[in-house]
C-alpha cells in the first residue's frame, strides 16, 4: 500500500457535527473507491458515490456475512458482536429471506397504523412528564431514549422495567472504544437474558412477537433456539438505538434551523417530507454498511475482487450532488425520498415504516406542545457520538 492510501484511516472524523467527514466529497468527486486503512491493518474499499453504493448493496453477489475473509470490521470490540450474529441481518440469501419473513409481517404498514394510538399516547405522555422537569432537563434521557424503547418492548413483550440493561448493552456492544472482553461479557449477559424470556414465553404466551416466533418457529422446529435469541436481540437493538438517536437529532437540526421548523409548524402536511429529509441530512448510521465481493464484480467500471472489502458509506450517499443538489442544506421542501438513511437492497430496514412513524408524531407534536422549545445549553457544548456505531448525541439539554 502507498504512504497516501496508509494515511487515510477509517473511520474519518467530522469536523461539522452535522456533516459527514470533510474529505468525502473530495473522495467521491475523484477516488470513488478508495482504499481506507482500518484498526487491522486491513485495506476495504470506501465508496462514497450514490450510484455505486446502490449498485452494491444491491447485488448478492456481495456478501455481507461478517465470518467471512475479507469482510471488513471498522471497530476490534464491534467485530465480536458481529461475528456472534446469527440474526438474518448477517446472512446472506437463501437464509436471510427464510428468516426475515418469520417477522416481516410484524412490521406491515396495516401493523404499525395499529399501533399508532399507542404511540401518540406515548409521545403525549413523555412530552407532559418532560415539561414537568426542571428546564434544562436531558431530552434524550427522559424523551428520545424511552419512547422507542417503550413501543419495541412492548412489540416484543419484553418487560420495559429492564430498559437500563437494554441500553447499557447498546453502548457497550456498538462502542468504538469497547474491548472485545467487554463485548463478549456484555452479550453473554444478553444472550441470557433473552434466553430466560424465551422460557418463559414457552411456558405463559402472550399477545407479543416473542410469543407468536416460539409458537409459529421455534417449537415446530423452523428456527434453533440461538437463532431465535439473535433474531431478538436484532429487533431489540435496531428497534431502539437508530430512532433514538434519530429523534433528538432531527429535534437539534429542526431547533439549528428556525426557518425550516417554522415551515413545518405553519404546515403540519409537511411534516413527512421532513421526515424524509431529516433521516437523509442526518444519516445517523455513520458507519458505513460493510460487503466483502463473492467473485470478481464490476461496479460501474470498476473491477472489485473476490474477497475485496467494500465500505459502503450511507451519509455520503445521501450527500451526493448528482441526486440531491445542494445536498448539505437542509431544505424540508426538497424531495428526499429517494434517501438510502435505512440501507438498500433486500437488507433494507426492516423497522422502517415504525421508525417513521414514531418520527412524525414526535414532530408533530412536541414543537407544537412546547412551542418555545430551545438549546440550554451553548450549542459547542453538545457532545455528538463520534464514539458510537450509530451517530446522534449523548446528551441534549433543552429548555421550554
Amino acid at each position: 500500500m502507498s504512504q497516501a492510501v496508509a494515511e487515510l484511516a477509517y473511520p474519518m472524523s467530522r469536523t461539522k457535527p452535522f456533516n459527514p467527514p470533510d474529505g468525502y466529497a473530495d473522495l467521491r468527486e475523484h477516488q470513488r473507491f478508495a482504499r481506507v486503512r482500518l484498526w487491522d491493518g486491513t485495506y476495504p474499499y470506501l465508496l462514497t458515490k450514490f450510484d455505486d453504493i446502490r449498485v452494491v448493496l444491491s447485488n448478492p453477489k456481495f456478501s455481507c456475512e461478517p465470518n467471512r475473509e475479507g469482510f471488513p470490521h471498522v471497530f476490534e470490540g464491534r467485530m465480536v458482536a458481529d461475528k456472534a450474529d446469527r440474526s438474518f441481518l448477517r446472512l446472506d440469501n437463501p437464509e436471510h429471506d427464510r428468516l426475515r419473513r418469520m417477522v416481516t409481517k410484524e412490521f406491515t404498514v396495516r401493523r404499525i397504523e395499529q399501533l399508532t394510538p399507542r404511540i401518540e399516547e406515548s409521545v403525549d405522555r413523555l412530552i407532559t412528564q418532560y415539561s414537568q422537569l426542571p428546564q434544562g432537563a436531558d431530552f434524550v434521557e427522559h424523551f428520545s431514549a424511552p419512547l422507542p424503547t417503550e413501543i419495541i418492548t412492548f412489540l416484543l413483550g419484553i418487560p420495559y422495567e429492564d430498559h437500563e440493561f437494554f441500553h447499557e448493552a447498546t453502548r457497550i456492544q456498538f462502542g468504538s472504544k469497547s474491548t472485545p472482553a467487554e463485548v463478549r461479557k456484555s452479550l453473554d449477559d444478553l444472550f441470557n437474558y433473552l434466553d430466560a424470556l424465551i422460557t418463559r414465553k414457552e411456558r405463559e404466551p402472550q399477545d407479543d412477537i416473542v410469543s407468536r416466533l416460539v409458537a409459529e418457529q421455534l417449537k415446530p422446529g423452523h428456527v434453533d433456539r440461538l437463532t431465535l435469541i439473535n433474531i431478538v436481540r436484532l429487533l431489540l437493538s435496531a428497534g431502539h438505538q437508530t430512532t433514538q438517536n434519530m429523534t433528538a437529532l432531527g429535534v437539534l437540526t429542526l431547533l439549528q434551523h428556525p426557518d425550516q421548523l417554522a415551515l413545518i409548524k405553519s404546515n403540519p402536511e409537511m411534516i413527512p417530507g421532513a421526515v424524509e429529509e431529516l433521516l437523509r441530512f442526518s444519516s445517523v448510521l455513520h458507519v458505513g454498511a460493510r460487503r466483502v465481493a463473492l467473485e470478481d464484480i464490476d461496479v460501474n467500471g470498476k473491477l472489485v475482487k473476490a474477497g475485496e472489502g467494500v465500505i459502503c458509506s450511507i451519509p455520503a450517499a445521501n450527500r451526493d450532488p448528482n441526486l440531491f443538489p445542494d445536498p448539505d442544506k437542509f431544505d424540508v421542501e426538497r424531495d428526499a425520498a429517494r434517501h438510502v438513511a435505512f440501507g438498500f437492497g433486500v437488507h433494507q430496514c426492516l423497522g422502517q415504516v415504525l421508525a417513521r412513524a414514531e418520527l412524525r408524531i414526535v414532530y408533530g407534536s412536541l414543537f407544537n406542545r412546547l412551542p418555545n422549545l430551545r438549546l440550554a445549553v451553548p450549542f459547542e457544548k453538545l457532545r455528538f457520538r463520534h464514539d458510537m456505531f450509530v451517530y446522534g448525541v449523548h446528551e441534549l439539554p433543552l429548555a421550554w
